[in-house]
Order: C-alpha cells, then structure tokens, then sequence
C-alpha cells in the first residue's frame, strides 16, 4: 500500500500545501463561475487524467480507450508532449523523436500508427488543428487533461491508483495530491487502476464508499498486465525459456525512468531471483553517462546469461541510442504493459465509451 510521508513531513510542508490549495481553489473557482473560460467541443472529446502525481497508468488506460475505439470511429489522441523540446502544434509519425513529441504521445503512435497521435501544449488550439489536419475525425482523446480545464471533456475518465487511495494523501507538497480529493466529481468514470489479480469484494466496496460518487458516475477496477519481453532493438534474439516455474537462470538489471517502477520489480521478481536496479526520474533524459552508467552494471552481473530489462516508455527514449554496443543491444528488452478489467467493468466501461461517441459523433466537424 501506499505510504504517506512521515507525520513531521506533513506538518512541516503544511504551511507550503495552505498556500498551494488556495491557488488551486481559486483556480477552479473561476472556472466553475465562469471567469476563466472553458470551451466546448460539438464533437466528442475524451478526457484521461489524474489527481496524484505521477503513476497511476494513464498511457495504457489511453492505449485501451483507443483500441475499444479505433476499430469504430475515425479517432485522434492529443497530448501536451511532456519534456519534448518542439513546441506548438507537432503531428506524431512512426519516424518521431522523443524530442519532437514525449515519449508517451510516440509510444502510441507506434503501437496505434493507424490514428492520428498529435501534441500541443494549448489543448484548445490542439483539437482545433487536429480536426482541421483530418477532415473526417469523429472524436479526440485527451492525455492527462484532468487539470486542464480550458477544455470541457464530453466525458472525463479520473484514474486512482488502488494503492494511493485519495483518502491517504495530501495535497502537494505534503502530498501527492494535485488538487483537493472533492474535484473527483468532475469525473463522470473513476477507474482505480494498478488493483492486485486477487482484489476482494470488500475492497471495491470500500473504495466505493470512501469515494461516495454521484449516481451519475461509473466505477470501474483495473489491472496492470504484463506481455511478454520484447527487444529494445531489432536483431535481438527472443527473450530466454523459463523453466515449469515460470523462472530463467539469468540475471537481470532493472532499468527505469517511471515514477512507480516497483510493479514492474515485483514482475520482474517472478521470472529470475537474481536482480539488481538502476532508477531514474519519471521521464529521464538519458544521456551517454547514463548508457555507459548501465553498461558497467550490467557488465559487473555475474552469471553467463544477464539480461537488462525496462519500460516499454524507456525504450522510445533509449532507442535514439542506436550506435551503443551491440553487445548490450542483444541483451535489452522492454516489458509490454496492457490494461484488464475485472469481471464485467471491461464490458460496461467500453459500452458507456461506445454509447458516448456513438451518440455524439459528426459526420463533419467544425471547427
């Protein structure tokens, strides 16, 4: 479970929270009354965001919203681009850069080439080029665009980590909390994501009851699933058989640049017994120190088989390392992540999508 910060902390940083919340609270004060102007799309417009800081599986929650979708509606994703070093309105194509467009907004791409993947830091200015850039789009997903209010979502997706209820924390910098717990309401689906396999009735329960939701808003429950390792680069081989316990004899080196990499240690720990870590910030910009920093790791492993393994985030900004050995290529893979459902929230949460866009759709939009 998630841990709070230790009581002193929270005292200590309580006076910077004060002067935080009060921002906040005017912030959405003049939005909800109309100082601050939102605008409203004719067409349908998907929100996907957060309250906490970092973490609670946005990219493959917008992965899975596409996938329901894609197969439907002519359909765009729109993100903010976060640490790419273009700036504007930059449509995402397979040959994209981190630096032309964040590591997320390519990631999608490239795994969904078929639909337009763009970023914009103006949201509003965004959608309206992307609907300019391809006539016969029908709707537009936004990317962590919980807090940006010039845009109102025709629905808004909030997604809570199950081991960072909003009831434990605090808002920033005592907490995690980018805004007061109460703006959940906005939501019109709460997700709580990264749930373990085993998650129990009473659990949903409680979260349920903690949240109190509005009748109008739907709550659903995921998990994180884990694919098979796949190659950082091409022209490696397939990842190493595991044994009747699902375990290989290799040694493997973590490498991240996420904000919650134990989910993917606690995996990881299911196929060798022998790890060890190297951990960056959320969204690190590596460098050649940094290659050469896990290269040494990786070479002080012991063992005949080692192997290093990170996101499959961290791969879009490791692969601009093309000319690194190919020693090192041959042995880096990315671990896949999709998004489960439990029972019969997967079913309902894509029919309340399908109706959303279906009955919202336009054969034109204006822009």
């Amino acid at each position: 479970m998630f841990k709070t910060r230790h009581p002193l902390v929270v005292v200590l940083l309580s006076p910077l929270s004060l002067i935080y919340g009060t921002v906040v609270f005017i912030r959405n004060f003049c939005f909800d009354t109309g100082i601050l102007k939102s605008h409203e799309f004719s067409f349908p417009v998907i929100g996907v965001g957060n309250i906490t800081v970092g973490g609670t599986g946005k990219t493959p929650h917008v992965e899975h919203i596409v996938s329901v979708l894609m197969g439907y509606f002519r359909l765009a994703v729109l993100s903010r681009g976060y640490k790419r070093k273009t700036r504007g309105f930059v449509v995402a194509s397979t040959a994209s850069g981190v630096e032309d467009v964040g590591d997320e907004p390519l990631q999608i791409k490239r795994k969904f080439p078929g639909i337009e993947v763009a970023v914009d830091e103006n949201r509003v200015r965004g959608i309206r080029n992307l609907c300019r850039y391809d006539k016969k789009l029908q709707a537009v997903v936004l990317d962590d665009a919980f807090q940006h209010r010039w845009v109102i979502p025709g629905i808004s997706v909030l997604l809570i980590d199950f081991n960072r209820p909003l009831s434990n924390d605090y808002l920033l910098p005592a907490g995690q909390l980018r805004e007061f717990a109460s703006a959940s309401r906005r939501a019109a689906i709460v997700i709580i994501t990264k749930c373990p396999e085993n998650i129990k009735p009473i659990d949903r329960r409680i979260f349920k009851k903690e949240l109190n939701l509005m009748p109008w808003q739907s709550l659903y429950f995921s998990t994180i699933s884990y694919g098979e390792p796949m190659p950082v680069f091409s022209g490696a081989p397939v990842f190493p058989e595991r044994d009747k316990t699902g375990k290989n004899k290799c040694s493997i080196l973590i490498v991240t640049g996420i904000a919650s990499p134990r989910p993917l240690r606690k995996h990881i720990r299911k196929l060798s017994p022998r790890i060890e870590q190297i951990y960056f910030p959320d969204h690190h910009r590596y460098t050649w120190r940094d290659i050469e920093r896990i290269k040494t790791a990786w070479k002080s492993m012991k063992g005949d088989c080692k192997l290093i393994i990170t996101t499959e985030k961290d791969a879009m900004r490791l692969r601009k390392f093309s000319n690194i050995d190919t020693e090192i290529k041959r042995h880096m893979y990315y671990m896949p992540i999709s998004v489960s459902f439990f029972e019969k929230d997967g079913e309902a949460f894509k029919n309340q999508l399908m109706d959303y866009v279906r009955n919202n759709k336009r054969e034109y939009i204006l822009c």
